[in-house]
């Protein structure tokens, strides 16, 4: 990814950073005032569609989950390929850093999660909501910390963001899929046969891949995969090269289109029909429980020590070296914000347990409030540094 390609991007998702939190907060308070009953209807208000032999209704937030999430795994498909292909991970000493740190960043927070469930009320099977990181979050968290950061842990925390993003695409799709029908599952392979070999028609109108990936949708929804799958398989066969010599890539110039309705329509949308859960309700709908702790803890404790310490391990080996400028607190900082998970980690544990289950509301706050420390504690430590190297560059 060139200079000027890297900075716009930062500067998208950090511009949109906060307003997955403020759809969030909206929901909630919504959710615990006198309307609340209007939030909740809205949220399961039905949505017929219905396009020649294509027939499914499902809730307005179902719709959002299964229609627009997709696109956000299309867009997070196409950075990853960029990067792995042209990019900062097209190096294989850069490559070994952030991608051994993000696996240690999904084992942790997995195994205390799991830990914490196994016992009575547990939801062990809900272990990859504790997995993503919440780029758009986590950037502007990044950015609030103060400018003299090296820029070099911008682009560790967003290899490590999408690298948890596309896990997690392909984890709910593995993981949570539902009575998988092997005719459409034929179909949608088949589909995406004709797409990567269509591939090299580099000159195809954008309308064909608009079909095809449409297509490509429908048919892994009725497979009874998740569609968030279809957007990380679509983006493996897209173009990269230009349509004409000297052009913007295909793939560059679809993500740069895409990015800005990412993330100021579908994250801050999906937040808002997803988040809202009320704080208070009886026993029988108790916020701490093995879920909203196992994730909170997961989230704010498993994922920095599992990212710092695999990272810490690699440089001491001598496998990779430490990101260009960064100390040590700083890049436990950075580890801290991975700890974000937020709209991708609602997005998971949606798919992880059926409508009405009391445990969904316990993801909710699970994912919230381990969010918000790990965001915290990330803030903590890179505004320290950054104020340590202020003086230092003061005296």
């Amino acid at each position: 990814m060139s200079t000027r390609s890297t900075l716009a991007y930062l500067r998208t998702e950090t511009g949109s950073g906060l307003l997955p939190p403020i759809a969030a907060l909206a929901a909630i308070v919504w959710a615990n005032t006198p309307w609340a009953a209007a939030y909740f209807g809205l949220v399961a208000a039905p949505v017929p569609v219905q396009v020649g032999p294509f027939a499914q209704t499902m809730g307005l937030g179902a719709w959002i989950t299964t229609a627009l999430m997709p696109v956000l795994f299309f867009v997070l498909g196409l950075e990853l390929k960029h990067e792995v292909l042209r990019g900062e991970l097209s190096n294989p000493r850069r490559l070994a850093l952030p991608v051994l740190a993000a696996a240690g960043g999904i084992a942790l927070p997995a195994a205390i999660y799991v830990a914490a469930n196994l016992g009575p009320g547990g939801a062990p099977h809900a272990w990859l909501a504790a997995a993503p990181t919440d780029i758009a979050f986590a950037l502007a968290i990044l950015a609030l910390a103060g400018p003299r950061l090296p820029p070099t842990l911008r682009m560790f925390l967003l290899t490590i963001a999408l690298i948890d993003g596309a896990a997690t695409g392909v984890g709910v799709a593995l993981f949570y899929a539902e009575g998988l029908r092997f005719p459409m599952l034929a179909a949608a392979a088949a589909t995406l046969a004709v797409l990567a070999a269509m591939s090299r028609w580099r000159a195809a109108p954008y309308a064909f891949w608009a079909f095809g990936g449409v297509l490509l949708w429908a048919f892994t929804l009725k497979s009874g995969l998740s569609p968030a799958l279809a957007g990380l398989a679509l983006a493996a066969v897209f173009p990269l090269e230009p349509k004409r010599p000297g052009g913007v890539g295909v793939l560059q110039e679809t993500m740069d289109a895409l990015h800005p309705y990412v993330a100021f329509v579908v994250l801050p949308l999906f937040v808002f029909l997803a988040a809202g859960f009320p704080l208070s309700g009886g026993e029988d709908r108790d916020l701490i429980a093995p879920v909203s702790v196992g994730l909170a803890a997961a989230l704010a404790l498993g994922k920095p020590l599992g990212i710092f310490g695999v990272a810490a391990l690699v440089i001491g080996l001598k496998w990779a070296r430490r990101p260009t400028g960064a100390r040590w607190i700083e890049l436990l900082g950075v580890s801290a914000l991975c700890g974000v998970g937020f709209a991708l980690s609602l997005f998971a544990g949606a798919v992880a347990f059926p409508p009405g289950d009391m445990r969904e509301d316990q993801m909710r706050a699970g994912v919230v409030v381990g969010s918000a420390l790990a965001g915290a504690l990330g803030l903590g430590l890179l505004g320290f540094s950054a104020a340590r190297r202020a003086r230092e560059a003061q005296g």
